[in-house]
């Protein structure tokens, strides 16, 4: 079973500077996600949701307002023929040492509970942080670093979601 990875701030949405996104008001797409992902679903047997959301943590947001904001981005994306098969997150501060916080792979393993068919190695994570590509080399995902950068961690860059339906379809 192939997985596809997202994770959400700066890949799903758009990220806010020095600021997390903690209501819809401040939710606004990426470019061309929705007709990206709607092209890219057949591809996948699953789409799946990692996000670390440390907002929550620090208490600037409540797990109610996050499973609000999720559940808005769920509709709209369903509005646009798009499923999103499951979100996970953690909202432990960066310095907890969660298991569940990227880099680490709790969030993974929960997938693969959930998802025991899940093959790791033919699934991709797609994510804009060295955080979220040491996250998918620790579990066995292929990785996609949006935007440009060399990292160790990093199988390909793409710029935008345009270049990553084109090296998909």
């Amino acid at each position: 079973m192939k997985i596809l990875f997202l994770d959400r701030d700066g890949v799903i949405n758009k990220k806010l500077d020095d600021d997390y996104v903690k209501n819809w008001s401040e939710f606004e797409f990426m470019p061309n996600i929705k007709e990206v992902l709607t092209k890219l679903k057949p591809l996948f047997d699953k789409i799946v949701v990692v996000t670390n959301q440390q907002g929550i943590g620090k208490k600037i947001m409540t797990e109610q307002d996050l499973h609000i904001l999720h559940q808005k981005m769920l509709s709209k994306l369903h509005d646009s023929q798009v499923l999103i098969d499951k979100i996970y997150h953690c909202p432990s501060l960066a310095n907890a040492n969660d298991p569940n916080r990227k880099p680490n792979i709790g969030m993974a393993k929960q997938v693969l509970s959930d998802f025991p068919k899940a093959d790791f190695s033919q699934s991709w994570i797609i994510g804009d942080s060295i955080s979220d590509m040491e996250f998918g080399k620790k579990a066995g995902l292929n990785t996609i670093f949006f935007g440009q950068k060399k990292h160790e961690f990093i199988d390909f860059s793409m710029e935008n979601w345009l270049e990553i339906q084109e090296f998909f379809v």
